[in-house]
């Protein structure tokens, strides 16, 4: 018998509606050139992870992830999250100011990753063009603390509004700056090696090869929605009307991902989810 459980969130959630939007391919790459400049959360990545060796293969990791936790039965994304815990429980890293060794599952350091996502997720669909409200928006933060969980936070310690997310974004500010490894990371995210014949994976389904011009300008346009503190945090990267040329870059992007057939824009598993969300909808056959 096949499963009609709709998971943690549904075709009625506020999740739902931002993750339809293929477009968040750059939301993601937003979230990394972020999470960078946070110099311990940084160090635990570069100190345990290949990510300079298998970039790609990361990206589809965590794509898969997320797509597991929105679309993936309640079964599946739980067990996606206790395998994401189990293996950060095992990962330490030192301090690059302090040299003292830490666990990379401190709660301070996941808050950080997971606000990061989802204020990069809803902005970023935000400002391509999809309408949502500010209730919708705050509606979505509180929807995510259930993604959190999912990491081993405690899901009211973490932000459920925009206000709430603007506030995160003021106290935790001084913690972050400019070192060396967020240069060479961001360096890397803008150039990334792309061997040939490689396709980028875009929503677990459809795959494009892009030549080396068009990444740049996925980077560019990621790097120009960055808040205004963080592009000074790179040295003020872009002039004045560097956000204002990332949005209409990013809502024509929009545009040419709506023409692509919608069997190609969307991942096995978000499909799945949507023939469990159309069955569960149909009426009942008359007995």
């Amino acid at each position: 018998m096949e499963s009609d459980d709709l998971g943690l969130f549904g075709p009625d959630s506020v999740t739902w509606k931002v993750h339809e939007e293929p477009v968040l391919l750059v939301a993601g790459l937003r979230a990394l050139y972020l999470q960078a400049l946070h110099p311990r959360a940084m160090a635990g990545v570069a100190q345990n992870s290949n990510y300079r060796r298998d970039s790609w293969g990361r990206l589809l990791r965590t794509a898969t992830y997320v797509a597991t936790t929105i679309y993936g039965t309640t079964a599946e994304a739980e067990a996606a999250g206790r395998r994401l815990r189990a293996l950060h429980a095992r990962l330490r890293a030192v301090d690059p100011v302090s040299g003292e060794r830490f666990r990379v599952d401190e709660p301070d350091l996941l808050r950080w990753v997971h606000v990061t996502e989802v204020e990069s997720f809803v902005t970023t669909a935000r400002r391509a063009g999809l309408s949502l409200t500010d209730a919708e928006v705050d509606g979505y933060y509180t929807e995510q603390r259930r993604a959190a969980a999912l990491v081993g936070l405690d899901p009211d310690t973490v932000p459920g509004t925009a206000a709430e997310v603007a506030g995160y974004y003021r106290r935790i500010r001084p913690e972050l700056r400019m070192t060396r490894e967020a240069a060479e990371t961001a360096l890397f995210l803008t150039a990334p090696p792309l061997p040939g014949g490689f396709s980028l994976p875009v929503r677990l389904g459809l795959t494009l090869g892009p030549p080396r011009w068009a990444y740049f300008g996925v980077a560019g346009t990621a790097l120009g929605l960055l808040p205004g503190w963080a592009r000074r945090l790179y040295g003020g990267l872009g002039l004045p009307t560097t956000a204002l040329s990332a949005e209409v870059g990013l809502r024509a992007l929009r545009l040419a991902l709506a023409a692509v057939p919608q069997r190609y824009r969307e991942g096995p598993l978000q499909q799945a989810a949507k023939a469990r969300a159309a069955r569960l909808a149909a009426p009942a056959l008359p007995g």
